[in-house]
């Protein structure tokens, strides 16, 4: 006889969550397990994640820490969960997702469907016409520093599924398996690397910061993309204003500011001619500064505008250089063409968006 699951959960989501989770790719978690392993018995590993989802039966193993060398200097910590706790992610993330994405703002950007960082900068880009200032900013450790309590406040505001609950309250105190072995317990946070954790962050901050903006400060329109923000004021005084304010609200939210990476600038072109120590700025790839353009007419006015910035610049040079093609005197033109092509394609087609000719 039958036992009736507690928790209704299709197979056919599971197996959908399973094809996204191949087409992202990625690398092993603890259990050592690829994706190549995973899919040869796939039957039955697809059937054992429906079975302790449904029955409440499923506990998240730990997720493997990766430490990342940051350009800055430092190391940035990314959890790695297991493909079946990556596979049980997504299957939550397909329920939970289309409850929340109506709600969220139309200036938020980062890790949603049908939005882009392009999208972003776009939109930066026209209100820096009409804005003379901006403050650009970057929230420090949002990953690592996401209050549980606060956020799981949020899950419940937007969603009444118990298994959807219980198991978001899972993934955020699973522990982490650091690089020698030991295990550590989370008391806050949700690992950068889980598939659920761009929802969760961007959930968080649509509470923290969007919506503060919206009731606090509508009079200045901002784009954010994850952790990064643009914000655009009328003047050095209002810009200064909302830097203040905004440290106090992400400090009663567990969060803070960037010291290093938040700073107010002024949009300087050629109607905006006033003297300021910051004239520029760096948002999602592209340097924001006065450039030579030229309208339609021909005619070459100074305008404040984005191009690729010489940080990104810099790593491309550095990837065409790690190639090595000095070093394939083997390889035919169209095998070197298939190899870097895509690559040199994305490139294009992300940098040379605004301002190609830097590119």
């Amino acid at each position: 006889m039958n036992k009736t699951k507690p928790y209704e959960i299709s197979k056919y989501v599971v197996l959908e969550a399973f094809e996204r989770v191949k087409a992202n790719k990625g690398v092993a978690g603890i259990d050592g397990e690829s994706l190549e392993a995973f899919e040869a018995d796939l039957k039955n590993n697809l059937y054992k994640i429906w079975n302790r989802m449904s029955s409440g039966s499923y506990f998240p193993p730990p997720v493997k820490a990766v430490e990342i060398p940051k350009k800055t200097g430092g190391k940035r910590v990314l959890g790695i969960p297991t493909v079946a706790d990556r596979v049980a992610q997504m299957t939550v993330k397909l329920y939970f997702e289309p409850q929340v994405e109506p709600h969220f703002h139309p200036d938020s950007y980062g890790y949603r469907p049908g939005r882009s960082a392009i999208d972003a900068l776009g939109v930066t880009r026209k209100r820096c016409w009409k804005y003379d200032w901006i403050l650009e900013f970057d929230i420090k450790g949002l990953f690592d520093n996401i209050d549980h309590e606060l956020l799981m406040k949020a899950v419940c505001k937007h969603t009444d599924n118990p298994w959807v609950i219980l198991y978001i309250q899972r993934w955020l105190t699973a522990p982490f398996q650091m690089p020698d072995g030991t295990i550590n317990e989370r008391t806050k946070g949700t690992p950068q690397g889980g598939v659920i954790s761009p929802v969760l962050a961007n959930l968080f901050l649509h509470y923290a910061f969007d919506i503060w903006m919206v009731r606090n400060h509508p009079d200045k329109p901002f784009a954010r993309y994850a952790d990064d923000a643009v914000a655009h004021c009328g003047s050095r005084a209002d810009a200064e204003k909302l830097q203040d304010n905004l440290k106090d609200r992400l400090m009663d939210c567990g969060l803070e500011l960037h010291p290093t990476k938040t700073r107010i600038v002024y949009c300087k072109d050629d109607d905006r001619r006033s003297d300021h120590l910051e004239t520029k700025f760096d948002f999602l790839g592209y340097t924001f500064r006065a450039r030579r353009s030229k309208n339609k007419y021909g005619k070459h006015f100074i305008n404040f505008t984005p191009a690729v910035s010489n940080k990104a610049s810099k790593a491309m040079r550095q990837t065409i250089h790690e190639w090595r093609m000095h070093l394939k005197p083997d390889k035919a033109l169209e095998d070197l063409s298939h190899m870097f092509n895509p690559v040199i394609r994305g490139w294009i087609n992300y940098y040379g968006r605004f301002y190609k000719s830097e590119v």
